[in-house]
């Protein structure tokens, strides 16, 4: 059991440390003309230890705009949604017992994409807590839908999980073609629409990093908490019954504090889709099944893999840039097939 315990403490740390390589690589890439040494000599002269040592007075002040105000938010974003979207996948995945949930399959996705679409086309201009109004309206579609999804799959109080995957099914077929019809009636914004909906970082900053880092937290802190109560859930719902787990408190708790999260990626990021399908399925395999060890590597792991794609989408095609939610979708649906046949019966 120690050696066991060891392998998984030597296994995320590994993992750990790709998360700053990830950084490090694609800070330093762009379509900016930036060398790669300078990038990381602005970047380490940041650091205390490092900083006194380095002397980037030879660099231009455009240099140091461009990676601490346009490239690195725009990293560290990418690298929270990433975290966001395999957490609440990982969860989603315990809770309906299914490995082909993932964080959209309540309609929280839809009902973000509703709220962003009604923004974009009505053009209403707010600004809240960094949030342009596409991202407020994104949020509060998010939040609206996970409760109408839960409350009319909730059956005297208690809520089957067969009853919330359809009613979330139904609720997102509706939503989708609520947003065809927006669309057909306003074909002026169809490509603003188009693209949020295809998922991008372009207007990544700060304060939106603060914001996503703050839900990010309590809803790891919360799944956390649940971990115990998440691993009975795995030997069924009778069992963890009988192991004195709450259900119907349990199955509120989870899908707030998943919805919460997948509503907050999703209004800074657009619709990403196959990070939270593919993701917990991939460190599942190193951590194994317990969600005292899947939690912290599905944060990790998420955050790594969107550091990635999101560095191809920036820089594949640059200056243009393709769709974070293409390169997700690229990579993760072969990926996914493969999964499948690999476990054929």
């Amino acid at each position: 059991m120690k050696e066991k315990k060891d392998l998984l403490i030597k296994k995320f740390l590994l993992l750990l440390f790709c998360l700053p390589l990830a950084i490090l690589f694609s800070v330093s890439v762009g379509s900016a003309d930036l060398s790669m040494g300078e990038s990381l000599r602005l970047l380490f002269s940041k650091i205390p230890f490092f900083g006194k040592w380095l002397d980037c007075s030879d660099l231009k002040e455009v240099y140091q705009i461009i990676v601490f105000q346009v490239r690195l938010p725009r990293i560290i974003l990418a690298g929270l949604v990433g975290a966001g979207l395999s957490l609440a996948g990982a969860v989603f995945q315990g809770l309906f017992r299914n490995p082909l949930a993932d964080p959209h399959v309540l309609g929280v996705s839809s009902g973000a994409a509703v709220g962003a679409t009604f923004v974009i086309l009505s053009g209403i201009q707010i600004h809240f807590f960094g949030l342009g109004a596409v991202g407020i309206g994104a949020f509060l579609g998010a939040v609206v839908t996970i409760f109408f999804v839960y409350r009319i799959a909730c059956i005297r109080e208690r809520v089957p999980v067969v009853n919330l995957l359809l009613t979330g099914t139904a609720i997102s077929t509706m939503l989708s073609a609520l947003i065809s019809l927006m669309m057909s009636l306003h074909r002026e914004g169809i490509e603003k629409v188009y693209m949020w909906t295809l998922g991008s970082f372009s207007s990544a900053s700060w304060t939106k990093v603060g914001y996503l880092a703050v839900c990010l937290l309590i809803s790891a802190l919360g799944f956390e908490v649940l971990s115990n109560d998440l691993n009975l859930l795995l030997t069924g719902e009778d069992a963890a019954e009988s192991m004195g787990v709450d259900l119907v408190r349990l199955k509120k708790q989870i899908v707030c504090l998943a919805s919460f999260l997948v509503a907050a990626c999703v209004s800074v990021s657009g619709v990403i889709g196959f990070v939270g399908l593919i993701m917990p399925h991939c460190m599942r395999i190193i951590s194994g099944s317990s969600y005292r060890s899947l939690i912290p590597f599905s944060l990790a792991g998420g955050a790594v893999f969107m550091i990635l794609c999101d560095m191809m989408a920036r820089t594949v095609t640059a200056p243009s840039e393709i769709p974070v939610g293409v390169v997700t979708s690229l990579i993760g649906a072969p990926y996914f097939i493969y999964l499948i046949y690999q476990n054929r019966t």
